[in-house]
């Protein structure tokens, strides 16, 4: 069985409980001690964005900005994808603490490092 989980969201705030959910799943992979990797692309982005997770939530009373926070006190890696993030305007200034811009490239080898791939 993989230790390596790799959780992709692709939708931002226009989908409060798919986005929150994964940031869900990646803290329940933490903390059943996996080594988890998020990787955001296309409106997904806007979840590292500063400021906007603030009252996002999912209808089961989840709190994204609650998780991210865990995740990022956890050191656990917040990968943005730069082309999604550039057409968003979004630079690595705006990104919250411990997320950071990437290239498809890393999420093709997180994925390929023995990983349970978990896409939202």
């Amino acid at each position: 069985m993989s230790e390596n989980v790799v959780i992709v969201i692709s939708c931002g705030t226009d989908n409060p409980n798919r986005s929150t959910r994964g940031i869900h799943l990646a803290t329940v992979a933490h903390k059943a001690g996996k080594n988890v990797t998020v990787f955001l692309l296309d409106d997904a982005v806007y979840l590292a964005k500063e400021g906007l997770l603030d009252y996002l939530r999912a209808a089961t009373g989840d709190i994204a900005d609650d998780l991210m926070t865990y995740l990022q006190a956890k050191g656990v890696p917040i990968l943005v994808c730069t082309p999604c993030a550039k057409a968003r305007r979004i630079s690595e200034d705006d990104l919250i603490e411990g997320a950071r811009l990437a290239p498809a490239s890393e999420l093709i080898q997180a994925a390929c490092d023995d990983a349970a791939v978990i896409s939202l």
